[in-house]
């Protein structure tokens, strides 16, 4: 929080109700500053408590969008004991943590952030949110490697969807992947008989590495965080609809009145047929071969 902000302001924040709103419970005397009542206009500093009908409101954290390129030999946690972790290596002030990861011995871009909802929206493969990646490798590059790494590679026992791959030179190339396998470029490139010599990302999404240093980070402008958001909006969609379908599911597992009604449903099935009229002529057919 600023060193001073206006207390409707502050209220607002914190998602309690509108600015407007904040006025009339301040002109009515049921907001509190450290327990004192509150006038309009009133400023609220660091350390401040404000009460709202004796209920303490707190202004909701601020969402932290952060750009890093990450050098080599930086891990993507934030376990403290890993002396590379790149939380240590990034100092920054506040909780963030890394959306996804770049494999120790590459570098490039990687985000950072402290809103939790947004990472498995850019994770799921599902929402195919792209990830373009400079390679450079051991050897020239054939046509024939391109479009195998274009038309997907066997690794981890299954085969890579198929991808973006472009020549730059004879031993560059460029990816474009909506997957993220465990070091998948590297396996893939090993797959076809090379080996990787330099990784960068260079572009997750529409956000990329241009002007930022090795090692350096910068937080992500108005404009970027906006479009990140208006592209990942419909895929929270994707995922709450499979999260009610698999609720659903469960609730059918789990419930005797619906078990009950299919039980039923298959017990009528199975009798449907079996009427008493035809009942009563197979035992009349049974009696007459007995005669």
């Amino acid at each position: 929080m600023h060193d001073e902000i206006r207390l409707n302001k502050y209220i607002r924040d914190s998602g309690f109700c509108s600015r407007r709103e904040a006025d009339r419970y301040i002109e009515s005397g049921a907001v509190l500053i450290n327990k004192k009542i509150a006038t309009i206009g009133s400023m609220v500093k660091s350390g401040d408590r404000v009460y709202v009908n004796n209920r303490l409101i707190e202004p909701e954290e601020q969402k932290i969008y952060i750009a890093f390129n990450k050098p080599m030999g930086i891990t993507c946690t934030t376990d403290k004991d890993d002396p590379t972790n790149i939380i240590d290596y990034i100092r920054y002030p506040k909780r963030i943590f890394p959306i996804g990861r770049i494999d120790k011995d590459s570098e490039g871009l990687i985000l950072l952030t402290n809103d939790g909802d947004i990472v498995n929206r850019i994770l799921r493969v599902d929402n195919e949110h792209s990830k373009e990646y400079v390679v450079t490798v051991n050897r020239k590059i054939t046509d024939s490697f391109v479009e195998e790494m274009s038309s997907g590679v066997s690794i981890h026992n299954t085969l890579t969807l198929p991808c973006q791959v472009e020549r730059i030179n004879e031993n560059t190339f460029s990816i474009t992947l909506i997957q993220g396998l465990n070091r998948q470029i590297r396996l893939m490139c090993e797959a076809l008989g090379y080996e990787v010599v330099n990784l960068k990302r260079i572009r997750v999404m529409g956000i990329t590495s241009k002007g930022i240093g090795v090692g350096n980070y910068r937080e992500l402008s108005s404009k970027e965080i906006e479009g990140l958001l208006k592209a990942t909006k419909n895929s929270s969609k994707t995922q709450e609809t499979s999260r009610a379908k698999k609720k659903s599911k469960q609730q059918r597992k789990h419930n005797p009145s619906v078990r009950y009604a299919k039980k039923n449903k298959k017990h009528s099935r199975k009798n449907k047929n079996k009427s008493p009229i035809r009942s009563l002529n197979k035992k009349k057919k049974k009696n007459k071969k007995k005669k």
